[in-house]
C-alpha cells in the first residue's frame, strides 16, 4: 500500500532537483529582461489584453497566499516526482527543460507586458490588510507598475506541469494527485484573482505545458 505521506519518502537528491529546476527556471525568466533590452524588442512588447475578459475578472486578494506558496510548491513537486519511475522521473524533467527554455524564446523575442498604473491595480496594492501589502510586496518583486515577460505564464505552466508528472503514475497516492491537480486549478486562478496576468497568458501556460508533455511523452527518451 502506498504511503499518503510522500515528503518522508523523498530522496535527498530529489529535493537538489527541485531546487535546481527552481533557479534554472528564475535565471531563465530574468535573463530575458536583460535580452529584450539588448535585442531591442522591449521597444515592441505587445499587450495581451483582453478587455472584454480581463476587465469582468475581480480582484480576491486571498488568492495571493496561493500565488506565493506556489515558489515552495515549485521545489517539492519535483522532488515528488522522483518517487516515479525512472523513465517518468526524466522525461519530466527533459519536458521541464524544453518548456521552460520555450518561454524564454518567447519573453525574449516576443515580450508582452501590463501596465498596472493604467489598469488600477496599484491602487488596490495600497488598501489597508495584510493580503493587499502581500500584493504590494509581489508587485514590487515583479516590475512595480510595468510588469514584463507575462505571456506564457510560468505559474500556469510549471504547476500544470507538475500535475502531469504524477497524474498517471501508481507509485504516487491518490491523494497527492488530488492535491497537484488542486494545486495547478488554484495557481491559475491566483494569476487572474491578484491580477499577476491576463486570461491569455494562463491558457497559453497550461497548453505549453501540455504541449511539451505530450510531445515529450511520444518521444519518450526516458526509455532508453
Amino acid at each position: 500500500m502506498k504511503e499518503s505521506n510522500v515528503l518522508k519518502r523523498i530522496p535527498w537528491w530529489g529535493w537538489l532537483l527541485g531546487a535546481g529546476l527552481f533557479a534554472f527556471q528564475f535565471a531563465l525568466y530574468r535573463a530575458a529582461y536583460s535580452l529584450t533590452e539588448m535585442l531591442g524588442t522591449i521597444d515592441h512588447a505587445w499587450c495581451p489584453k483582453i478587455p472584454a475578459i480581463d476587465d469582468k475578472i475581480p480582484v480576491i486578494p486571498v488568492f495571493i497566499i496561493i500565488y506565493i506558496f506556489s515558489y515552495l510548491y515549485w521545489i517539492c513537486a519535483p522532488a515528488v516526482v522522483t518517487l516515479t519511475k525512472r523513465s517518468n522521473l526524466i522525461n519530466f524533467v527533459i519536458g521541464m527543460i524544453v518548456s521552460f527554455l520555450i518561454g524564454f524564446i518567447i519573453f525574449s523575442l516576443f515580450p508582452s507586458y501590463m501596465d498596472r498604473a493604467a489598469e488600477g491595480i496599484m491602487d488596490f496594492s495600497s488598501e489597508d490588510g495584510i493580503m493587499y501589502g502581500l500584493m504590494a510586496w509581489i508587485y514590487s518583486m515583479d516590475g512595480s507598475t510595468i510588469a514584463l515577460n507575462l505571456c506564457p505564464s510560468f505559474h500556469c505552466m510549471i504547476t500544470t506541469y507538475c500535475y502531469l508528472g504524477v497524474r498517471r503514475q501508481e507509485e504516487i497516492h491518490t491523494g497527492y494527485k488530488a492535491f497537484a491537480l488542486a494545486m495547478a486549478i488554484l495557481v491559475c486562478l491566483s494569476t487572474q484573482f491578484v491580477k499577476q496576468h491576463y486570461i491569455i497568458d494562463m491558457i497559453a501556460g497550461v497548453g505549453l505545458a501540455v504541449i511539451c508533455y505530450l510531445i515529450i511523452e511520444k518521444i519518450n527518451p526516458g526509455k532508453s
